[in-house]
């Protein structure tokens, strides 16, 4: 169970990281995932 979560973990974070190719990506990645968590919240 523990390793398949692993593995998961793994994959999910591998797949993250393909997806953007460059630091800039990697910032508008990071505030898209938080102004997606502003607007869950209702805070703005």
């Amino acid at each position: 169970m523990r390793r398949n979560r692993v593995l998961a973990i793994a994959l999910l974070s591998l797949a993250a990281l393909s997806a953007c190719h460059t630091v800039a990506g990697v910032g508008k990645d990071m505030k898209s995932a938080g102004t997606a968590i502003e607007g869950a919240s209702g805070k703005h």
